[in-house]
Formats: C-alpha cells, structure tokens, sequence
C-alpha cells in the first residue's frame, strides 16, 4: 500500500518502437500487444495501492497504460502536458544503436542526466527536469497517494528519485517518491 505522501511514478508499456530500440521522443505511438499486457499487470498490482489520483502525460501510450490501470481502480486519468517526453530533436525516430555508434559520448550524457546536455534540434535534461519537477510540485498539492504514468526520459531526469544514475527505466516500472508532508499550522 502507498504512503499517503507518496507518488509512485510508472513508465508507459511497451510500444513498436521500444521492442525495436528505436529513440522515441514525442513521437506518439501506441502501445503494443505486449505493452498493453504489461499495463493490466501493472493495473492488477497497483490495484490495493489505494491511490486517489491518476495523471498522465498525454502522449498515447502514457495515455493509453493510465486508462487501462484507472479503469482497474475507478479513476479518470488527468492529462498534463509537463509530464511529457522530451523533445528529441534530431534523435526522434532514430535507432538507439544508431546514436550510440555515432553520437556515444552524447548518448552516455543523457543516460546519466546530465542536465547541460541538449539533444540535437530539441529540449536539454536541465529543461525537462523543470518541466517535470513543476508537474510533480501541482500532482503532490493534490490527492495523495498518486500515480504519474509517464516516460523513461522523463523519470529519469527527476531529481531525488532512488535509482542508480544511467539505469533503465523498464516499461512499466514503478519508482515511488515520498513527497514532504506539509508542516502543520501553528494554533493561535
């Protein structure tokens, strides 16, 4: 069961294009069969979770995984534009072995979050992290215990968060943030 302060932050399921290590960005596919599978998985094992709220980045396989995971406990999920990939620029649409052989020391850069780095026409991790830590900032003044369903990039540029720098972020993984309770009012 979640703390009632927690956030627990889940990466879309599976897509097309994860299953061919194909960079994605804010391209907007779909899940797989596989990817949709691992969601009802994921929507059985959060079902005693007791959260209050789902959001999603609109994207439609974030979408697509907080539907099938709010249908499991009765919650609508809400849309937020911040919790969006970053945009990749020249790297969208690329097979990651790709970049990697051409372009290794910028690949390592963002497996590490290195918040200068910028990908090539797009968004630096410095950005993204502001985007996402001003979306968990309105998610955490809300209903608590929270899902964030969103993507690897985004989860990985989060500040804070307990996992190894450079780490996969596997699809439907699911990272829990414990968010600062709110000190409570002094009695007059």
């Amino acid at each position: 069961m979640a703390g009632s302060n927690e956030v627990l932050l889940v990466r879309h399921g599976e897509t097309d294009e994860n299953a061919a290590a194909r960079f994605q960005g804010r391209l907007d596919t779909r899940l797989n069969p596989r990817g949709r599978e691992q969601s009802h998985v994921l929507a059985a094992a959060l079902r005693d979770e007791g959260l209050r709220a789902v959001y999603s980045s609109p994207l439609r396989r974030a979408h697509e995984t907080a539907q099938i995971v709010g249908a499991a406990i009765g919650l609508e999920p809400i849309l937020d534009e911040r919790l969006v990939e970053a945009e990749a620029g020249a790297w969208a649409g690329r097979l990651i072995a790709e970049i990697i052989e051409g372009e290794r020391d910028e690949y390592a850069r963002w497996r590490a979050a290195d918040p200068t780095f910028r990908f090539p026409g797009g968004e630096s991790v410095a950005e993204q992290a502001q985007r996402i830590a001003a979306a968990l900032a309105d998610v955490a003044a809300g209903p608590l215990p929270a899902l964030v369903v969103t993507h690897g990039g985004t989860i990985r540029a989060i500040e804070g968060l307990d996992r190894p720098p450079g780490a996969s972020v596997g699809n439907c993984a699911v990272f829990r943030l414990t968010v600062p309770l709110a000190a409570p009012s002094p009695r007059p």
